[in-house]
């Protein structure tokens, strides 16, 4: 059945189709930023071993794998994961400090695998950041050039990366791009790193940025980096894709310091419900509840994707259409109340019993279950759960079930 004869879309503009985005527009930065959350526990090498195979069968592109310049152990482990990485098709990124030395570290992981490490070379560029750290634009644009330097001559790709970009001048901006291109850098990318940036503001960053380029008459891809301080990551990375940034980072579940990253997941899954990812869904929800299982973190029980009850309603009217569109068709009875097909992640519409509930959910859950639905059951039922001050479980309805039982 057509999308269009039963939804009309508004969230899609008349005047063009979605251009589609492939794996290389992702960025996974769960084993980098995703790992600095307070609530995560630092999983073990073969643990991070196998969420890149997770990620690669999810369909994403790439993945950054840390700082090989933090120490010796971090270096043994990022090189083991760049072996691996590549081993899956995923591309990796190493990232480090505007240093040499760390930009080294990272031309010594690509020497001793043989892999093609795209090096992050990052500096904060905003005033504050420059005042706290006692920095210098003069000092700025010579690391920046002299860290570039370093992977350019050692013939890496170089991405230049400006932390807290969304509260920079713009005079400084155009002044620490100047020094990364004219070194090499073929790659800007630009950074919400405390979560301040509205979908507003990225759209005029990520269009300053594309016209500092045009004046210079230089083509290089742009990436987006952004955290969830203000709830507005997901939003966030949307806009900054539709204003031209080629891709975008984020972790699973939005895991990272403080309120976290980008959820990978969620970014994907918007793609998706336009048509512009083709992967399906399914190997991404493994990988997020593995990624939770590893990490050691819960999933919210409304996660949009693999959340509990995101296919699960208690509520009287809605079980009362859905149950009407079950007839119908399982296209429409999975859309009639949600925007995301449950069958996507292999799950099924779960109409419950609770305080809320009405004829629709007890007979629904009686058929499922092969139970008769006569009238002094049904009224059990629907006492019992509207006396309650929660959604029942199994159990419970069993229960009562059983007490009702009888002649």
């Amino acid at each position: 059945m057509p999308v269009s004869s039963l939804v009309y879309d508004w969230n899609t503009p008349e005047e063009r189709a979605p251009a589609p985005v492939g794996a290389g527009a992702i960025l996974d930065d769960t084993l980098r930023d995703g790992l600095q959350s307070t609530a995560v526990r630092q999983p073990p090498l073969e643990a991070r071993v196998e969420l890149l195979g997770a990620m690669a069968r999810a369909g994403i592109g790439s993945v950054n794998l840390g700082l090989p310049a933090i120490s010796l152990e971090t270096a043994r482990v990022v090189e083991r994961l760049s072996r691996e990485a590549t081993a899956l098709g995923l591309g990796v990124v190493c990232a480090g400090r505007t240093l040499e030395s760390d930009m080294r570290a990272v031309v010594e992981i690509a020497e001793r695998t043989g892999t093609a490490v795209e090096g992050h070379a990052f500096v904060g560029s905003s005033a504050l950041r420059a005042r706290v750290e006692g920095w210098d634009l003069d000092w700025l644009r010579a690391q920046t050039s002299a860290a570039i330097g370093v992977l350019v001559r050692a013939g890496l790709r170089a991405a230049f990366v400006t932390e807290d970009t969304t509260r920079s001048h713009p005079d400084t901006l155009r002044a620490l791009f100047t020094a990364a291109l004219d070194a090499g850098a073929t790659r800007l990318c630009l950074c919400d790193t405390v979560g301040h940036a509205t979908p507003a503001g990225v759209q005029r960053l990520v269009a300053f940025t594309r016209g500092f380029l045009a004046e210079r008459g230089q083509s290089v891809a742009l990436d987006w980096h952004g955290h969830a301080d203000r709830g507005l990551s997901l939003a966030n990375a949307l806009a900054a894709l539709e204003a031209g940034v080629e891709r975008v980072h984020g972790t699973a579940l939005g895991l990272g310091e403080r309120a976290g990253n980008t959820p990978l997941e969620l970014f994907i899954l918007n793609l998706w419900l336009d048509g512009r990812f083709e992967h399906e869904l399914g190997p991404l929800a493994d990988y997020c509840l593995r990624a939770a299982e590893l990490l050691g973190v819960s999933v919210p029980a409304n996660h949009p994707l693999v959340g509990e009850g995101a296919f699960r309603t208690a509520t009287g009217v809605h079980a009362a259409a859905i149950r009407k569109a079950e007839r119908q068709g399982s296209w429409l009875s999975e859309r009639v109340y949600g925007a995301v097909p449950s069958s996507a992640v292999g799950r099924s519409q779960e109409l419950c019993i609770g305080p809320l509930s009405g004829r629709a959910n007890v007979e629904h859950w009686l058929a499922v279950h092969g139970l008769p639905a006569n009238e002094r059951l049904v009224g059990a039922l629907l006492a019992y759960a509207r006396a309650s001050d929660h959604v029942l479980g199994d159990s419970e309805v069993l229960a009562v079930v059983t007490g009702n039982q009888g002649p």
